[in-house]
């Protein structure tokens, strides 16, 4: 992954121009835009997508209802991938550039009860947040489309884009040899059954 990380090192900090599939109306076919995106800010990463995959709840979200409180668009689906770490902001230490992660929807800060438990992994600080269409930590998108419109996240992940700012919270390592066209089910498919 060195040229992975030889790529990115000049974007470091600056917004980035990559493509992406926006859904821009429920139901309608994904378009493939350009867009832009921010660095990451404290306790966010910056990512390269290397696989993803079509998970039932992206499709639950590209027909939903304009009228339902969960229906905002434009949107970037996508919550099942395997990415490379690009980028990361202030107070970033569980993972580095070139590491290989998996994204997953229910985050995990490891400090709060239910993430020190061996019961639960429902976060208690940030548990409440994944299906907001921000960063869990300002409710925030980093994405705007090349008109300067906000294209909103989902779950804190969009995996159909070539890059996306995640939250920490919602990465987890993996070993660095794990076949790739299997570990983008781990961050959905595999654990939610």
């Amino acid at each position: 992954m060195p040229i992975i990380r030889s790529i990115a090192r000049k974007y470091i900090g600056k917004p980035i121009r990559c493509k992406a599939a926006i859904c821009r109306k429920s139901g309608k076919p994904l378009v493939i835009e350009e867009v832009e995106l921010d660095p990451p800010k404290s306790w966010e990463v910056r990512i390269k997508i290397l696989c993803t995959s079509l998970c039932h709840t992206d499709l639950t979200y590209w027909k939903r209802d304009p009228s339902e409180l969960a229906a905002v668009f434009p949107r970037i689906l996508g919550h099942e991938a395997v990415v490379v770490v690009e980028s990361v902001g202030e107070h970033v230490e569980e993972v580095k550039e070139g590491e290989l992660v998996v994204p997953v929807f229910l985050p995990n800060c490891g400090e709060c009860k239910d993430c020190e438990s061996t019961k639960s992994n429902n976060c208690t600080k940030f548990g409440s947040k994944p299906f907001q269409y921000g960063m869990p930590r300002d409710g925030t998108s980093r994405f705007r489309d090349m008109n300067g419109e906000v294209v909103h996240h989902l779950f804190g992940i969009s995996s159909f884009s070539e890059y996306a700012v995640v939250d920490v919270t919602h990465l987890v390592k993996i070993a660095q040899d794990f076949p790739l066209d299997k570990a983008c089910l781990l961050s959905c498919g595999v654990s939610t059954g």
